[in-house]
């Protein structure tokens, strides 16, 4: 299955060292930078495509990885030459381009996946069955400043990761955003926190920085009877769970006496993961289009981030008028 990469700056280099070890056949590429091109040649010998219309014939599949103002045009060009899609978050820059995209895979049946690289992320694999009914979330990714993401808010550059996460984990519609956010070194905002809610009780309280000291990519869930803390950045997780303990059971030292009986505290370590996320990604979306199945982060999921991400927006902007 031949697949074309188009984008071949930090991410996409990243992308095509990836797409060598998936299955996919990397067939060539196509940057407008002639220096970045000739590099690319030079190191891997993959060919370079002039026009984004020549490698889109040349391919069964397209990875875009390119700035997110040229997502929509080469996903559009693609879909209409019925070419399965994969598409950097965020998906595109508008709502109603994203919108455009999702009728646009319906009606060509291809396969449209979206990179929200944290579902795939060794932190929440092993939990992925154990999150259940989230009562409240709370969420950190914090990052050094570098002016490479600064095309784009904080919102749409770090915290859209939690926005499909929690999307991803919270099974209710959104009922209300609040939001606010700074600008610092840029135009747009560098520091955000939003508070999302959702119909079913369930509130996600998020903050995203690009300005901080430190990096940090943490997500806490508190659920009925359990607290789930899990690491992007050390991909590591656990899960402290509180469970009743019977009459005439043994008790040990994690267990506690509560004004509903006896409970029993019970920790689980996940082991750290060294996959890696992107190729994994790559590889659901080299499997659900051969398989004829949905992946994991499809278009729809990649439309319903940047819509949240785009009230938030809103909110933010409503507060400094």
């Amino acid at each position: 299955m031949k697949i074309g990469l188009f984008g071949v700056g930090h991410l996409g280099k990243i992308h095509l060292k990836c797409l060598l070890d998936s299955p996919f056949s990397l067939a060539g590429f196509y940057d407008p930078d002639d220096s970045a091109a000739k590099i690319i040649e030079e190191t891997y010998s993959i060919p370079r495509f002039l026009t984004v219309e020549e490698l889109i014939a040349a391919v069964d599949a397209v990875d875009i990885v390119c700035p997110t103002i040229l997502h929509y045009d080469i996903a559009l060009k693609a879909a209409m030459a019925d070419k399965h899609v994969f598409i950097e978050k965020p998906v595109t820059e508008t709502v109603g381009q994203a919108k455009h995209l999702m009728e646009l895979a319906l009606e060509h049946k291809i396969v449209m996946q979206v990179g929200h690289v944290e579902r795939y992320n060794p932190a929440i694999i092993p939990l992925e069955n154990k999150i259940k009914n989230p009562r409240f979330i709370e969420g950190h990714r914090l990052a050094l400043f570098n002016p490479r993401g600064t095309d784009v808010s904080v919102v749409l550059d770090l915290m859209i990761h939690d926005l499909d996460l929690v999307l991803s984990i919270v099974k209710s519609e959104v009922s209300d955003v609040a939001a606010n956010g700074v600008c610092i070194v840029s135009s747009t905002p560098d520091i955000c926190n939003a508070r999302i809610e959702f119909k079913n009780g369930c509130v996600a309280n998020l903050t995203a920085s690009r300005i901080s000291l430190k990096n940090m990519r943490k997500l806490r869930i508190f659920q009925d009877d359990a607290y789930i803390s899990l690491d992007f950045l050390t991909k590591e997780s656990q899960m402290v769970k509180i469970d009743n303990v019977s009459e005439g059971k043994e008790m040990d030292a994690m267990t506690i006496s509560t004004n509903t009986g006896l409970k029993r505290i019970s920790i689980e370590q996940f082991p750290i993961g060294q996959s890696n996320a992107i190729l994994a990604e790559l590889n659901d979306f080299y499997h659900a289009i051969k398989n004829g199945i949905p992946p994991k982060v499809s278009i729809e999921d990649g439309f319903k981030a940047l819509h949240l991400a785009h009230l938030i927006h809103q909110k933010i902007e409503s507060q400094h008028e």
